[in-house]
């Protein structure tokens, strides 16, 4: 560590697994990791508890390697306002437990929306560095979008930005019509790509990495399947591109980071929905920070609130 880095503590909390990491302000490396299952079955009082652990072990042995953090920062798969607040319960039940005035007790603390997190570290350190404008996609256990305007996450008027893919939508799957009218999450997101080939198949896959090398295996179902979730992900991207011009799309999540025929069809679906030929060559690329954007991201959110 030199005399001039400073560090941060950032968490990705998901649906599946708490991400956590102590990262190096200066260039977005991850110094010290740790990674916990979110369980939020348990309630959120249980799944709060392994959170606060999880930053006060963090920050307890990077104090013992002298780098000591300055804030804590959590992205999260919730609603969070433009100052930092939880707006929603959902997956997590945390909205009433008081989560930031907790975490403060151990290093001041930001809440902020996952998908604004993973989009602030690709701005600073990722595939979006040096743009003037680019939108920011996550796919694995939920989808979700954040366009980024020289460098910050645009946050809207109350800071609800980027629930791009809960509304209902009219899906085409030659093979079943109950898919008529869920919405692109509920169809393209990982684990509806597993519970659409489980229908199908019962016993047939565990995870959605699986699908996906079978697909790429050349099994017909799961080709079918992988390729319905990633041309309904692209019709949606090329309508975004065709309303924000962006100078570039990211993709980023556990299925967002995935080549071959997942990664062509989304690419080929994008482009066959943009409209206008100026458009139509944006770049479409993965994510520079890969796995780690989230937490990264957070961690920077964080620091920058701390420092002001």
């Amino acid at each position: 560590m030199t005399a001039s880095e400073t560090f941060a503590i950032g968490v990705d909390v998901g649906g599946t697994k708490m991400a956590a990491g102590l990262v190096c302000l200066n260039d977005g490396r991850v110094l010290l990791r740790q990674r916990i299952l979110t369980l939020a079955a348990r309630g959120g009082a249980a799944s709060s508890k392994d959170l606060h652990d999880l930053v006060r072990g963090l920050r307890d042995e990077a104090r013992v390697l002298g780098h000591p953090p300055l804030a804590c920062g959590v992205g999260l798969p919730e609603l969070v306002t433009k100052d930092g607040k939880l707006a929603s319960n959902p997956l997590l039940g945390w909205e009433a437990l008081g989560i930031q005035e907790s975490l403060s007790k151990i290093l001041p603390c930001r809440l902020e929306a996952d998908v604004r997190a993973a989009a602030l570290a690709e701005a600073r350190f990722g595939a979006g560095r040096g743009l003037e404008s680019f939108l920011y996609v996550t796919v694995g256990t939920g989808i979700s979008s954040c366009l980024v305007l020289k460098g910050e996450p645009f946050v809207g008027t109350h800071g609800l930005t980027g629930t791009m893919a809960s509304n209902p939508m009219f899906c085409n799957d030659a093979a079943d019509r109950a898919y008529r009218g869920v919405s692109l999450e509920q169809f393209s997101a990982g684990p509806a790509i597993l519970a659409r080939f489980q229908a199908k198949y019962p016993g047939g896959a565990s995870s959605t990495s699986e699908v996906i090398a079978m697909s790429e295996e050349g099994h017909s179902g799961a080709r079918a399947i992988v390729v319905s979730a990633a041309e309904l992900l692209g019709y949606s991207l090329g309508h975004l591109v065709n309303t924000l011009d962006p100078a570039a799309i990211l993709l980023g999540g556990g299925v967002g980071l995935v080549g071959g025929l997942y990664w062509e069809t989304v690419q080929h679906a994008t482009r066959a929905q943009i409209w206008s030929e100026i458009h139509r060559g944006v770049p479409i690329v993965r994510a520079g920070c890969g796995n780690d954007a989230g937490l990264i991201g957070a961690a920077v959110r964080a620091a920058d609130d701390h420092l002001r």
